[in-house]
């Protein structure tokens, strides 16, 4: 089960009291105090694991307490820290403090962590406020505690491409093409329910990472459909694919480009700015081509690169794979007139 929302709550360990001891030996009848400083909390750290990619264990169990301090005792015995206590999460999550909304980590890399509860400290044992005037203390420190809150985790998918459009315009089916993925496929909206990602080998030498969303709708925004829910997932993409379904003959495919268009720049501005091509896609029925025109003049005229494909077949999909690797690898693109 694919899980990219949870929210848990952390302690840190407290800190271990100090210790209140003299030194009792024979034939030393008044020995300084001797006791030693409690341990420090243990923190609760949170790790990005390169194996899991979702956050489905933490669904399960959301409290998480890393143990406190041990006290101090006599002999200047310093206590023993306390552990701290590890979550593993995906790489790609987003860690926020849930009561300010803060951003405490961006764990993108695999064995990457991040501290987001700090252990209290151990309190100073009686032998170290021993002065000449006052030799014999008879108070220690306690522990200071430990900090909590409850956190909100966010996966964002790790991907540099992203595929965006309606739902039932091709999108898994292009996945399935390119990569190794293998989404639902079939003729009815929404069999994508949640993302996919796979891996484009480009063959010279080349590789990235490509994401396919649960399509958008009208009004997605507002909830309709699935909404917003994994836009997220291609937040951190270089490039987006808006695929196109030129063979669905009650469409529109430029109209279908703005519907799209307009509900990423509602859901982020800067999403909707970002570099993209346009798959003008299942160019392998008949009628699709005399639409391939009017899009070609229209988005090409706005400096929007268009590949005409098939999905189903691999027509023109080589030379979308090659632009987007040059898109995906070098961080670098333009706005090329419309090819077909």
């Amino acid at each position: 089960m694919f899980v990219d929302i949870a929210r848990i709550y952390v302690k840190a360990g407290d800190g271990g009291r100090g210790a209140v001891s003299f030194r009792r030996e024979k034939y030393v009848p008044a020995g300084g105090p001797d006791g030693g400083d409690g341990g420090d909390g243990g923190d609760v750290i949170v790790q990005a694991d390169g194996s899991m990619n979702t956050l489905m264990d933490l669904r399960h169990k959301t409290h998480y307490r890393a143990e406190n301090g041990h006290p101090g005792a006599g002999a200047n015995k310093h206590g023993r820290n306390g552990a701290n206590e590890i979550i593993k999460v995906p790489p790609g999550t987003v860690v926020r403090d849930a009561a300010t909304g803060e951003v405490l980590a961006d764990l993108v890399s695999a064995g990457q962590v991040a501290v987001v509860a700090k252990g209290g400290r151990g309190g100073r044992g009686n032998a170290r406020f021993a002065t000449p005037r006052r030799q014999t203390p008879r108070y220690a420190q306690p522990g200071t505690p430990g900090e909590e809150r409850w956190l909100e985790l966010e996966l964002k998918l790790l991907a540099d491409v992203g595929l965006v459009g309606l739902p039932n315009v091709g999108k898994s089916t292009l996945i399935s093409r390119i990569s190794a993925a293998r989404p639902n496929i079939a003729d009815y909206p929404f069999t994508t329910l949640v993302p996919n990602l796979g891996v484009v080998d480009v063959g010279d030498g080349r590789s990235f990472v490509v994401a396919d969303v649960p399509g958008l709708i009208e009004g997605a925004h507002a909830g309709a459909g699935l909404g917003h829910e994994f836009l997220r997932h291609v937040e951190r993409t270089r490039v987006l694919v808006h695929v196109l379904d030129l063979a669905a003959p009650d469409r529109d495919p430029v109209g279908d480009f703005e519907i799209v268009q307009n509900e990423l720049r509602l859901y982020s501005p800067d999403l909707a700015a970002r570099p993209m091509v346009v798959a003008a896609n299942k160019i392998d029925v008949p009628e699709a081509r005399g639409r391939l025109g009017r899009v070609l003049e229209t988005l090409g005229s706005r400096g929007i690169r268009v590949y005409a494909i098939s999905a189903v077949t691999g027509e023109g999909v080589r030379e979308l794979v090659s632009a987007l690797a040059d898109f995906a690898c070098s961080g670098k693109g333009g706005g090329e007139e419309g090819e077909s």
